[in-house]
């Protein structure tokens, strides 16, 4: 026996104990540490410097719904490797490991429920889901939302974070674009409102479609939203863009989207606007 082993069973050595890793969080904004409880009870907006962290499905719709009314609608069954698509990895790889990962089965998820009181079908994209991209079962998602909204006769919402279409899936990807246009002319037929909320980022294909369609445009601070990168505009018109280009607050000095909602006052505000253009359909 070693002196090490002799002494380890003489001395009364305390256990080592084991600190949770996600204990902490970087804040993405101002890179400051801040405890993942404080981060959780304050909406996961950082107490520091006011950064929206990105949120998905589950936290968002605990944060929306009126207690006990939430309930998700099933995943649509798509085709899930149309082209049997590889690059480094074979697609079915990469959506495997994103469910994994996630626990969901695609980017978009619809569920029902009741916001301060007012009944509204609700869909959010998942941005840690391979970037939120825009395929087929997103597509399909998109449409299975508005189709609830228009049998129960409420309003259709929809959280965007997306980097765009899913390159995995080509031409099957694109299509969504006017598969998703034509919905949302469905909701309209049926008086019913359409109500879009910007989140980090929303960009793209997604960008290009759905997301700058709504009745009600709302997003959240500093959100980056764009169709196409800063430095592909700069190159093309060879110029310096602003600073604040391509964020929530110069969308909405510019006219593009009609409020910025603090992520502590967006339920309050949805059932406001909800409250509002519901009152038609009411009467």
């Amino acid at each position: 026996m070693s002196w090490l082993n002799s002494v380890r069973n003489v001395l009364p050595f305390v256990a080592k104990r084991e600190t949770p890793e996600n204990l902490w969080h970087k804040c993405k904004g101002c890179g400051q540490m801040v405890f993942t409880k404080e981060l959780e009870d304050n909406l996961y907006v950082c107490p520091k410097c006011d950064h929206h962290d990105r949120i998905g499905p589950k936290i968002r719709f605990s944060q929306l719904f009126d207690e006990g009314s939430c309930s998700e609608l099933p995943a649509p069954k798509v085709p899930e490797d149309p082209l049997k698509f590889r690059d480094q990895k074979r697609y079915t790889d990469r959506l495997k490991a994103a469910r994994t990962d996630n626990s969901e089965q695609d980017a978009l998820i619809n569920a029902r429920g009741a916001i301060a009181g007012h009944r509204v079908v609700v869909g959010v994209q998942d941005f840690g889901f391979m970037g939120g991209s825009m395929g087929l079962a997103v597509g399909e998602a998109f449409v299975r939302g508005v189709e609830a909204a228009i049998e129960d006769r409420v309003p259709y919402v929809i959280f965007t974070a997306s980097g765009g279409a899913r390159m995995q899936e080509g031409i099957l990807s694109l299509m969504q674009m006017p598969r998703s246009t034509v919905a949302i002319q469905m909701l309209h037929d049926a008086g019913l409102p359409y109500i879009v909320v910007l989140t980090d980022p929303t960009s793209g294909g997604v960008m290009a479609a759905y997301a700058m369609l709504g009745d009600v445009q709302i997003a959240e601070p500093k959100a980056t939203l764009a169709f196409t990168g800063r430095r592909v505009i700069e190159s093309t018109i060879r110029e310096k863009l602003p600073e604040d280009f391509q964020t929530s607050e110069y969308y909405l000095e510019h006219g593009l989207i009609d409020m910025v909602v603090h992520r502590k006052d967006l339920r309050e505000q949805l059932g406001t606007v909800i409250g509002y253009l519901s009152a038609r359909e009411a009467a």
